[in-house]
Formats: structure tokens, C-alpha cells, sequence
């Protein structure tokens, strides 16, 4: 009894006509869903201050506020911006259905309603909502940074974690959902850079990296998918505040002793930290792409590192330079 108590979901209607909120109700109730109802928009909002709907079904054309408003408030209440919104609506021109998918809405359903086929679409975009809000949820939990961008350059969604490192970072510059304008810059050269390298594939952009409060934040674009949406990841690695001492190899790199670098493995971390490949090492110290792999691996474990960007940020802090990770992966 419990368990398909929690099974139902809570549908929101919101309709000025009282013969549609009883039909729809009927049909949703005898649908195993759990209804609530508002009859203008000012009630609807009113009642997100207290519920969280699994899905609201918003009529279009309402007197006062008009159902592209309402949605368009909607998208703005933090709470619920994740929450599906179906219109109902007797205007089936193209600028009208353009409207509603602008301010947030993801269907529509045209009068005169047909019950049945009102009852299938939520049932369908409750599904997907749940699976996208679980996915959500995993990457959360697994304390992943991601954030997802769309075609507009305005962030889709982001793990809690993400708005915590910019919020971090970039203390005055996150307002209104919109990216810091520092890592906007950035992103919009690395798009140009994959754009003129073709279709993306090979072309990995450098990642923008900042330092503060003893440690650095990397922020690095996702390889080009299949899907439209642009993805970035967030990474923030520690960096020692001291070193107990530094000492300069003969060819004028750095001796790490505070991490029990060797000569040969402090010369492999700096020209890593300039962005170079393995090919590229190997042949600017004279030794085999083989040999440099094993350098790598024994640097990663003294560094305390599991990634070549995350061993380039080290580098960038203790040599003193900007890694570059343009070059990072072979």
C-alpha cells in the first residue's frame, strides 16, 4: 500500500475552464495519478511555493496572466525549473507553438482535449523527467563537476558540485544562471579552435585554468559526442603551499625533491606542463615514447594524480607556467 502510494504522481492543471479541470481530473485520477488543480497562473505559482508536481499541465490562453507567462515564471523558480510543462491550447499557429517550447515547455496538446491522449504524453514525459532527474542525481552523488550547455551558451543543467567550484572561483561573476565571463571567453576560442579543426574529432581544447585559495580549478571541454549539447568538466586539484627545496638540473628544469622527483622525471613533468605529447618528450630528451609512459606512471603515483591534466596543473603552479592542454593527450 505504502509503495504505490509513492508510485503516483502529482500532475498540476491549470485551467480557467471548469469543465476542462473536471474531465482532466477525472481522466488522471482513474490514471493512478494524484491531481492538483489551479485555475489561473498567480494560483499556480502560488502553489509551487508549496508543492513540487511531477508534471504541470498549463492551458495557454487564460486571462491576467496567459500560460507563456506562467511557464516563463516557472522556468525562473529554481525549485521546480526542472519540472515538464505541457500546454493545452486551441492555437495551432506556428508562432503560437514556437512560444511555448521558447519559454520552457516541452509538448503541447491541442483542443478539444482527448483524455486518453493527454493521459499517454505525461505518463511518457514523467518517465523520461524521472530518468533524466536520476541521472542527474548519480552524477551528484558521485560528486562529478559537469555542466551541460546549450546551443545558446547558457548552462541546461549543472551538478551541485559545479555551481560550488564557480561559486568559489568566480565569487561576482555567476549571476543569473549565465557563465562567468571569464570561462565564456575561453569557451567560445576553444568552440572556434574545434570548429576550424573540422568536425572536432582530434581537436582537443586547452583547458582554462585558475588558482585561488591554495588550490586550482580546471575547467575543460568534453570531446565532441554525437549529441548537440557542448559539456564541460570541472576539476579541482590541491597544490602544495610549500616546497621544502628546489634545485636546478643541468638542463635548467627542475628538481622537485619535496614530491622525490628524479632529474629525469622533473624534466618529463615541465615539458608535460608545456603542453607537450609523449612523442614530443621523447624526442626533446632523447629517449623512447615507452620510456616516458613509465616516467608518467611513476609521476602520477608521487604526484598524487590519476591524469596528465591534472599532472600539467601541478606543473603550471611549480614551474611557474601556464599548461597548456592543447597538447595534453596524444
Amino acid at each position: 500500500m505504502m509503495s504505490a502510494m509513492f508510485d503516483r504522481h502529482v500532475v498540476l492543471i491549470v485551467d480557467d475552464q471548469p469543465d476542462n479541470l473536471a474531465m482532466l481530473s477525472d481522466a488522471l485520477d482513474d490514471s493512478g495519478h494524484i491531481v492538483l488543480v489551479a485555475t489561473d497562473g498567480d494560483g499556480a505559482l502560488a502553489r509551487l511555493d508549496y508543492i513540487t508536481p511531477d508534471l504541470i499541465l498549463l492551458d495557454a490562453m487564460m486571462p491576467g496572466l496567459d500560460g507563456f507567462e506562467t511557464c516563463r515564471r516557472i522556468k525562473l523558480i529554481k525549485s521546480v525549473s526542472h519540472v515538464p510543462v505541457v500546454f493545452m491550447t486551441g492555437l495551432v499557429e506556428t508562432e503560437h507553438v514556437v512560444r511555448g517550447f521558447e519559454v520552457g515547455g516541452i509538448d503541447y496538446v491541442t483542443k478539444p482535449i482527448k483524455p486518453q491522449e493527454v493521459v499517454a504524453r505525461i505518463g511518457a514525459h514523467i518517465k523520461t523527467s524521472r530518468m533524466v532527474e536520476q541521472a542527474r542525481g548519480m552524477l551528484d552523488h558521485v560528486a562529478h563537476a559537469v555542466i551541460v550547455l546549450g546551443a545558446n551558451g547558457m548552462p541546461l543543467w549543472q551538478t551541485s558540485k559545479a555551481a560550488l567550484l564557480l561559486a568559489k572561483y568566480f565569487p561576482a561573476s555567476n549571476e543569473g544562471g549565465k557563465l562567468p565571463a571569464t570561462v565564456l571567453a575561453w569557451l567560445n576560442d576553444s568552440l572556434a579552435r574545434r570548429r576550424r579543426g573540422g568536425d572536432g574529432a582530434g581537436v582537443i581544447a586547452t583547458p582554462l585554468v585558475m588558482k585561488g585559495h591554495g588550490s586550482a580549478l580546471q575547467i575543460a571541454l568534453a570531446d565532441a559526442g554525437k549529441g548537440h549539447d557542448v559539456t564541460l568538466l570541472l576539476e579541482e586539484n590541491v597544490v602544495r603551499s610549500s616546497l621544502a627545496d628546489v634545485e636546478a638540473s643541468p638542463g635548467g628544469l627542475s628538481v622537485l625533491q619535496d614530491y622525490h622527483l628524479t632529474p629525469r622525471e622533473s624534466d618529463v613533468l615541465a615539458w608535460l606542463g608545456k603542453g607537450k605529447t609523449n612523442r614530443d618528450i621523447a624526442q626533446i630528451l632523447g629517449m623512447s615514447p615507452r620510456t616516458v609512459n613509465k616516467h608518467l606512471e611513476h609521476i602520477f603515483v608521487k604526484l598524487g594524480v590519476e591524469t596528465r591534466s591534472a599532472a600539467a596543473v601541478v606543473a603550471s603552479t611549480l614551474y611557474g607556467m601556464q599548461p597548456r592542454g592543447g597538447d595534453l593527450l596524444q
